[in-house]
């Protein structure tokens, strides 16, 4: 038996041993709610799909959001062999079959388009053995993917094929697609006759992040749970008993998990105090590593505060240990008073600035010896040689500054560090100026006085 089969074109979306999910699932670009972008009148999806023109196609986007019954709707509209499985449950074998066969009906006038779930789950060989069956048209690859397309599936392929990318859904989507579950006799749940607020349907849609499978089932649990009310009523107690704990879009080793940490980053930077406890509240509550977490606002610390209030540090580092003496949920608190501190502290990158150029001298320049005064010369012979000659002990000289030249010749006049006007730069600012004017005044009392 193969595992690849041409989807049927039976309907039996009123099997109600499937989840509501399935069979509500749109069967026409009609019936779609969502993706306005892509499937809207004149949009480019839309026309491929009703010219039966697709091409390949990558569909990228959260769970939930359509891309499987995009796909199953272009397998309504299409004359070609349409066929369907599975990265999870297929390997480089049941790939090389299913490319054969198509390239077998090539031959007889036949088109053939595969659609590929969860793409992103083929490792590299396993894609590059559809690269030559697309190139060669024997196939029309699509494929769908939560995860960033540029980082999950091989140039080649991605090359040969045109990114779409959904959209989670919104509230107002997710309502319209429950109310109509509601309602409907033959698919849905309208022969419970059963009656619900926009209110009650908006939490849900609140609730399910922009994922409409995880909204319709939150609702087949709340009609069970109604059925045996005498109103008929899914009322806010009812969907409260359903949701019982939220589940977050989320994934520890992708980009949701990069995009987050970001907008955590960013909003901290932008002194931003009711965002940034937002993001760290999104991370911490769909089970984020605190001390991941915990790294990354050191990180903020020293980038985006610096000198500018070297508090910042110490007081990061303390939540860093507080997150690991105490654990959670406890160690939440220790995270949100860093964060808070940090995006409420005058901001300076003039540290991270500073070192940057420092990396970009160490490598692009000539690494020239340490000047022979600024060497330790433990021995004889080294001292003969030279080392420590010339050499000021700043404690012996006025002002503790001395006319001592530390960087290398063909970095004498470098300036790295060029402090901001923001919170405690302001002083160590006013300090380089103060020793400028020392060194400035060692230089002119040096100079020969004219005969």
């Amino acid at each position: 038996m193969s595992l690849f089969q041409t989807i049927p074109s039976r309907d039996d979306s009123g099997d109600r041993s499937r989840p509501l999910a399935d069979r509500m699932r749109p069967r026409t670009l009609d019936e779609f709610v969502g993706q306005e972008h892509l499937v809207g009148e004149g949009k480019p999806l839309q026309m491929q799909i009703e010219r039966d023109d697709t091409g390949s196609l990558i569909f990228w986007g959260p769970p939930g959001t359509g891309k499987t019954t995009l796909a199953k709707i272009i397998a309504g509209v299409t004359k070609a062999d349409f066929i369907e499985f599975s990265a999870v449950l297929s390997g480089i074998k049941e790939i090389k079959q299913v490319m054969l066969d198509a390239e077998r009906a090539r031959q007889y006038g036949t088109r053939t388009i595969v659609f590929i779930d969860e793409i992103h789950r083929f490792n590299k060989a396993q894609q590059d053995a559809f690269l030559p069956h697309v190139e060669k048209g024997n196939i029309r690859l699509i494929g769908a993917t939560t995860e960033n397309p540029s980082f999950e599936i091989i140039g080649a392929l991605l090359s040969r094929s045109r990114v779409y990318v959904l959209k989670p859904l919104t509230e107002e989507h997710i309502v319209v697609l429950l109310r109509r579950a509601l309602q409907d006799e033959e698919r849905g749940l309208g022969a419970m006759k059963l009656r619900a607020s926009d209110e009650a349907l908006g939490k849900i849609a609140a609730y399910s992040s922009g994922d409409a499978r995880s909204a319709y089932n939150v609702l087949e649990v709340a009609a069970r749970l109604t059925a045996g009310v005498s109103s008929n009523e899914v009322t806010d107690a009812i969907v409260q008993d359903a949701l019982q704990k939220r589940v977050l879009l989320y994934d520890k080793a992708g980009e949701e998990h990069y995009n987050l940490i970001s907008a955590l980053h960013k909003s901290v930077r932008n002194s931003d105090v009711d965002a940034s406890l937002y993001w760290l509240g999104r991370m911490l509550e769909a089970g984020e590593d605190p001390l991941y977490i915990a790294r990354r606002v050191v990180r903020m610390a020293v980038e985006d505060i610096g000198l500018a209030d070297p508090n910042a540090l110490a007081l990061c580092m303390a939540a860093r240990d507080a997150v690991d003496f105490i654990g959670m949920p406890e160690g939440n608190l220790a995270l949100a008073q860093a964060v808070v501190y940090l995006a409420l502290a005058p901001k300076s990158n003039a540290l991270y600035t500073a070192y940057s150029e420092v990396q970009q001298d160490v490598e692009r320049t000539v690494a020239e010896p340490v000047p022979l005064h600024l060497r330790n010369a433990p021995t004889g012979l080294m001292k003969g040689l030279g080392y420590g000659q010339g050499y000021q002990y700043a404690h012996h000289v006025d002002d503790k500054v001395a006319d001592m030249q530390c960087l290398p010749d063909n970095l004498r006049d470098r300036t790295y560090y060029h402090p901001t006007n923001e919170g405690i730069e302001k002083r160590i600012r006013d300090r380089m100026e103060e020793i400028r004017r020392i060194r400035s005044r060692q230089k002119s009392e040096q100079k020969p006085e004219p005969k």
